[in-house]
């Protein structure tokens, strides 16, 4: 039996997204969606037979051209038009799963019946959500101002029977899928082209998947950092509950909490240490850890009133008589948190690769480059190469894109949030991220077999022995790349829980 998620006005949380995604559950509209859709599109079409009266978008052209008046017999050839040309989207294509989540995001927005769509438009798209037929996306050419015109145009076109989707695994015709499912194209009326283009569904879904992964890779980078701290002999007094609790920061709180459970009953946490301090990548891995866990959840608060709003314009509010002109489209508020995020994404992997460098200094009593016979062999020299490489790619990867407006539409649009390319980039450093926190296990997971005898902890020892069985230890020079690739592949997959007394999960 199908599992389904129904569309109504409730809030939609990332742990219902994160549900949704993860047991494959189908949408439905609920009887209240329907009835709010359906009202606003009758209280539009009376308007619009009553009336003359210009308005934007409805019998007016778009943007610079939004003085020009559109006959009635034009309105839904004006909107047909609309996204038609304004599927100019360019470069690689957008990740299935992101546009998977695009319409389930413009689902929720149409939702609650202040756009002006028909019921069997907004069903069509739940249609394609539930059978998989996913619209060809570009993840290039939104300005993050009047919506995400461009990705969504692409997200739109297959409703007309244009453009390419995916289906069954294979790209093919919109329309020839259509024809194979039995279903006519989508007849726009007046309003619904605009509707569907206008609106921040490409940002909020690669902001929201994004949050959904780091959420996943905070937990890794606290993992994988106890067991650096352990395997390189480090020292458990900077994590001390007092000392944070002076600061206040929950995130640091909750960071030290973490590695202090993760440790306990670690032989080489507890045994004598010759040195007094830890190196900074060590010893203040609450603060910045922390640090980043706490701009995560500010950023997933953005995404989480994103996901349940009305970005669309103009703004139809058919109990007050009301068609209003604004700017909820405009991205400010997602381009600014976006932006935000990718620099704590990046500083989890900045502080990982000072880590990488310390296990291969030769240090504490681990050998050079952590192999028995360096010189012969070179060991882990050049992983860390890498992972300074990507962290470096990473930092230019977090100049804002927020700080920069270009003018479009003939100056009507002199005001743009960019905040499409903050959300891609914010998830190129979230898989960056990965990469380098992959390298640090790889490191970690060999600089603990030097300290043998002696072992970790309870906790810390089964997730290095969950890592064995797909990486092996390295006795001499192998090909590193394969090694990387798995050690990416099981931080995507292995199974975890945090120790019980910690805090409840970011």
């Amino acid at each position: 039996m199908d599992s389904y998620h129904l569309i109504n006005h409730e809030k939609l949380t990332f742990k219902e997204v994160f549900d949704i995604i993860k047991t494959n559950k189908k949408l439905k509209l609920s009887e209240s969606a329907i009835d709010k859709i359906d009202r606003c599109r009758t209280y539009l079409d009376e308007r619009m037979a009553k009336s003359d009266v210009p308005i934007y978008g409805v019998n007016t052209g778009f943007g610079a051209l939004y003085n020009k008046k559109i006959s009635r017999e034009d309105l839904g050839h004006l909107q047909e038009n609309l996204v038609m040309s304004h599927a100019s989207g360019t470069g690689e294509e957008v990740p299935p799963e992101i546009v998977k989540l695009m319409l389930l995001l413009k689902i929720q927005s149409l939702s609650y019946g202040h756009s002006g769509v028909q019921v069997k438009t907004v069903q069509r798209l739940i249609d394609f959500y539930n059978h998989d037929i996913i619209p060809v996306v570009y993840q290039l050419g939104s300005l993050g101002a009047s919506g995400d015109l461009a990705p969504l145009a692409h997200m739109s076109l297959p409703l007309l029977g244009k453009g390419e989707v995916y289906f069954m695994g294979k790209k093919r015709e919109a329309a020839d899928v259509l024809a194979e499912m039995g279903w006519d194209s989508i007849q726009l009326q007046s309003k619904e082209g605009l509707a569907l283009l206008n609106g921040t569904q490409f940002m909020t879904a690669y902001g929201v998947f994004t949050v959904l992964k780091v959420f996943r890779l905070s937990d890794m980078a606290d993992i994988v950092g106890a067991l650096s701290l352990d395997a390189f002999d480090g020292r458990i007094e900077p994590f001390y509950e007092g000392l944070h609790k002076l600061r206040h920061h929950l995130g640091q709180i909750q960071t030290a909490e973490r590695f202090r459970h993760m440790l306990d009953g670690s032989e080489l946490i507890r045994q004598h240490k010759e040195h007094v301090q830890d190196p900074y990548s060590f010893r203040c891995i609450p603060q910045v850890h922390g640090a980043s866990k706490d701009a995560v959840n500010h950023v997933a608060s953005v995404l989480s009133e994103e996901m349940n709003a009305v970005t669309d314009n103009p703004t139809i509010f058919p109990e007050e008589n009301l068609i209003l002109s604004g700017g909820n489209f405009h991205g400010q508020p997602l381009a600014l948190a976006l932006d935000y995020l990718a620099i704590a994404i990046a500083e989890l992997g900045d502080i990982s690769e000072r880590r990488i460098f310390q296990l291969i200094s030769g240090s504490r009593g681990l050998p050079s480059f952590l192999v028995a016979n360096p010189g012969l062999n070179s060991g882990f020299m050049i992983p860390q190469y890498t992972a300074a490489s990507i962290v470096n790619q990473n930092k230019q990867l977090c100049t804002p894109a927020s700080v920069d407006s270009i003018v479009s539409s003939q100056g009507q649009e002199d005001h743009v949030s960019m905040g499409a390319n903050a959300a891609t980039k914010a998830w190129e450093t979230a898989l960056n991220l990965e990469r380098i926190l992959a390298i640090e296990l790889f490191n970690a997971a060999q600089a603990l077999e030097f300290r043998r005898p002696l072992k970790s902890s309870g906790y810390l020892e089964k997730f290095v022995a969950q890592y064995r069985e797909k990486v092996a230890f390295v006795s001499h020079d192998k090909i590193m790349h394969d090694e990387i690739e798995k050690s990416i592949a099981f931080l995507q997959t292995v199974d975890y829980e945090l120790p019980e007394a910690l805090l409840p999960g970011l």
